[in-house]
């Protein structure tokens, strides 16, 4: 599955500037978020906002924030909360290229494998990389649209700084469609 651009989940990666690629693991994280924090979302807003601004400092300073408000959140200390833990855990806290592209990367397969470990079937070796390179066939409906909403938060902050706005509803729009999953799991558990 490419994007609306024509290019796969890896160049678009590849390609982008440090607001797109901290907008990326951002919004790969908030959209986990709900498997660790419930309802304390909020505590990425300040993040949301060095990224509007593209500030290296600001960014530091509200990744810092956010991990103290997260370290404490409740939530189940398994495998999934563990992997969300850890994506908030190696956010960069220097605003450059090179740090934030792995951090991106980083973020996209957490969130791609958790997503897929959500789907009604098991996800089989390799296609969390297939679906990146481009591939989504035999990706379950929570790994297909995961993958369609990193494009598509890629494609929009390319256009510029409004992206983000873009980028921000399809992390919340996410994040529900996760929530409601994982509830849904719960109550027939």
């Amino acid at each position: 599955m490419t994007s609306a651009t024509g290019r796969s989940l890896l160049e678009l990666i590849d390609g982008a500037d440090e607001r797109g690629l901290a907008a990326a693991g951002l919004a790969c994280l908030d959209r986990c978020l709900p498997l660790l924090a419930g309802d304390r979302g909020d505590a990425l807003r300040p993040v949301w906002a060095a990224v509007a601004r593209g500030d290296g400092e600001a960014w530091g300073e509200a990744v810092a924030k956010a991990r103290v408000e997260l370290d404490g959140a409740p939530g189940d200390d398994g495998a999934d909360a563990g992997a969300v833990r850890g994506m908030l855990a190696y956010a960069p806290a220097t605003w450059t290229t090179d740090a934030l592209r792995g951090w991106a990367a980083a973020c996209s397969v957490t969130a791609l494998a958790l997503h897929g470990r959500y789907d009604a079937a098991d996800v089989p070796d390799g296609l969390v990389e297939r679906c990146r390179a481009g591939d989504a066939d035999g990706a379950g409906p929570l790994l297909a649209g995961e993958l369609r909403r990193q494009q598509a938060v890629l494609d929009s902050v390319a256009h510029g700084p409004t992206g983000l706005r873009r980028a921000r509803e399809l992390s919340v729009e996410g994040g529900r469609v996760l929530r409601a999953v994982v509830s849904r799991r719960a109550r027939t558990a």
